[in-house]
C-alpha cells in the first residue's frame, strides 16, 4: 500500500468528523435528521443533503435486547476502500479531476436512486389524488403527520404502501455511491491490476473484478436479494456511482485527457 495522496485524506478526515458527529450528537436525531439525504417531497429535506449526505454513514444497528450497538463496519469498510482505490485513481487523474470525479458518482448514486424512489412516489400519489380527491399538498400532510386514517381506501396493496413510506420517509447516508465511482474508475484505468477477496483469495483482473461486483449490486437493485451487503443497502446508488465513473473515466481516456490535465 502506497501513501495516501492528499485528496483521499482529507475526504477520509471529513467522513470521520461527521460519523463522530452522528455518534456524539443523538438528541431529537439532529445531526442524522439535518445531514443525511431525505426525500425532496419530505419537509425533512434540505438542499445541503444532496452533498453531506455522502460524508454519512449507518452509525448504530439494533440488538436481540432491544437496545442498539455502535455499528463500524459501514464506514470502516467504505474508507478503506476509499484509500486503496481512490489513492491510485487521485496519482491518475489529478487532485483537481479527482474532486470533480469523485463528487460526480456521488451525485450520480444520488440521482439514480432518489429519481426512482421518485417516479414510484409519483405514480402512487397520482392514484391516491384520482381516487381519494385529496390534493397532492394534502397527501404530503398527512405523511407529516402520521394521520393514516384520512387517506383512502382501495388504493394500497401491502406492497405499494411499503414502496410508498420507504420512498418518502427514507433516508440516504453514505459515501458509498462515489466509492463505487472510484471502484469504477480504478478498473479503468488499471484493468489489468488483479485484486482479491478475503474469502475468495484467487488474484482477478480488475476490469473483470470490479465489474462483477457492479452486477451484484443490480442484481440486487432488480431482485432485492441482497448477496454480500446487508439488505437495507442502497444498491442503485451503488449502481448509479459506478455508471457515471465508467462514463467519466471513458469519455477523458478517449479524449487523451492527459494532455488536457488540469493543474494539480
Amino acid at each position: 500500500m502506497g501513501k495516501i495522496t492528499d485528496t483521499v485524506k482529507h475526504l477520509i478526515l471529513i467522513n470521520v468528523v461527521f460519523w463522530i458527529g452522528a455518534l456524539t450528537i443523538q438528541e431529537g436525531r439532529m445531526f442524522n435528521d439535518l445531514f443525511n439525504y431525505h426525500f425532496p417531497l419530505n419537509s425533512m429535506f434540505r438542499p445541503w443533503q444532496i452533498v453531506t449526505h455522502m460524508f454519512m454513514h449507518a452509525n448504530y444497528v439494533p440488538t436481540p435486547q432491544g437496545g442498539t450497538t455502535i455499528y463500524f463496519q459501514h464506514i470502516l469498510f467504505n474508507m478503506f476502500g476509499l484509500y486503496m482505490f481512490g489513492t491510485p485513481v487521485e496519482e491518475f487523474l489529478g487532485k483537481k479531476k479527482f474532486i470533480f470525479f469523485y463528487f460526480s458518482a456521488g451525485l450520480g448514486g444520488l440521482l439514480i436512486h432518489g429519481g426512482w424512489d421518485y417516479i414510484q412516489f409519483s405514480s402512487i400519489l397520482n392514484e391516491v389524488v384520482n381516487i381519494g380527491g385529496l390534493g397532492k399538498q394534502e397527501v404530503l400532510n398527512i405523511l407529516d403527520t402520521g394521520n393514516y386514517d384520512k387517506l383512502p381506501d382501495g388504493v394500497f396493496t401491502q406492497k405499494k404502501w411499503d414502496v410508498f413510506s420507504q420512498s418518502y420517509y427514507g433516508t440516504l447516508a453514505g459515501a458509498s455511491g462515489a466509492l463505487m465511482g472510484v471502484l469504477a474508475g480504478f478498473a479503468m484505468a488499471f484493468p489489468d491490476h488483479k485484486l482479491m477477496m478475503i474469502f475468495f483469495p484467487v488474484p482477478i483482473k480488475a476490469k473483470y473484478f470490479i465489474p462483477g461486483i457492479i452486477a451484484l449490486d443490480l442484481f440486487s437493485a432488480i431482485t432485492g436479494i441482497s448477496i454480500f451487503s446487508p439488505s437495507n443497502t442502497a444498491f442503485l446508488a451503488h449502481v448509479g456511482g459506478a455508471l457515471i465513473g465508467f462514463i467519466l473515466m471513458w469519455y477523458w481516456k478517449k479524449n487523451s485527457f492527459n494532455k488536457n490535465r488540469w493543474d494539480q
